[in-house]
């Protein structure tokens, strides 16, 4: 346990090291960055926005379901909207991206340090986290808010669209409704959320990769603990963020 500490504190540490290089002339990121914006953000984009409709959908029906009973049915647009942006989007999008991204970190990180081309980057001169994890958390930091975005603006859409063609509430009225109970506020706090998020995926997806020791049954045991660890820590996260949400009304 004290060695994955001690791997844990290096790796933070190489990692603030590289938020230095702006100032030193080196480029900020570099050619692997934009293949992880690519691969992270665009490919993440159809199940995102598959996920983020069903659940605007199911959100309206379940909305539907009680509020028509109150004669209050012209609220589901202020239910769908606050649940979505304030809270499904953001969640749902991390734990894709978890299951997706995380997971492939910890595989491609722990398969290299078993088969010691990561210790021959280091024999080379290069450093590892910059070459490897730094392009994975410039990556995060930037599509991890912008896919919640997506996925928000997607949850919201599919929730309006159901509510207008099969509850029959008026197209006009979802709209306002929703553009008057989502503020800024709330979007900035879903979007600190994600951020948050998934430099929280990445961190634990490639710690557990460095931690690979032992052949390719630990590149699978290390893979399944860093999504349940990343889950784990994206619920104690969201927790916080809402608290504090609470707290700071």
């Amino acid at each position: 346990m004290a060695s994955e500490s001690q791997q844990f504190i290096w790796l933070v540490n190489r990692l603030l090291g590289c938020l230095r290089r702006p100032f030193t002339g080196k480029p900020y990121m570099s050619w692997q960055t934009w293949r992880h914006f690519a691969w992270v953000g665009a490919d993440s984009l159809p199940i995102v926005s598959t996920i983020a409709a069903c659940t605007g959908i199911i959100l309206a029906l379940q909305a539907a379901q009680q509020l028509e009973k109150v004669g209050a049915l012209s609220y589901v647009a202020n239910l769908v909207g606050i649940s979505i942006v304030a809270e499904l989007g953001p969640l749902l999008t991390a734990l894709i991206l978890s299951g997706r991204a995380g997971a492939a970190f910890t595989a491609e990180i722990a398969t290299m340090k078993i088969s010691e081309e990561i210790d021959a980057l280091e024999v080379m001169g290069l450093d590892s986290v910059r070459y490897l994890v730094w392009p994975k958390c410039v990556a995060m930091a930037v599509m991890s808010p912008l896919l919640a975005l997506w996925a928000d603006f997607t949850g919201v859409l599919a929730g309006g669209i159901f509510s207008v063609t099969v509850l029959g509430l008026s197209a006009k009225g979802y709209y306002e409704q929703t553009a008057n109970f989502i503020t800024l506020r709330i979007m900035t706090s879903g979007l600190v959320k994600s951020l948050a998020f998934g430099l929280a995926i990445t961190l634990i997806g490639c710690w557990q990769g460095y931690l690979a020791r032992e052949g390719a049954l630990d590149v699978g045991r290390r893979t399944t603990r860093s999504v349940v660890q990343s889950i784990f820590l994206i619920v104690l996260l969201d927790l916080f963020f809402t608290a504090l949400s609470f707290i700071s009304r």
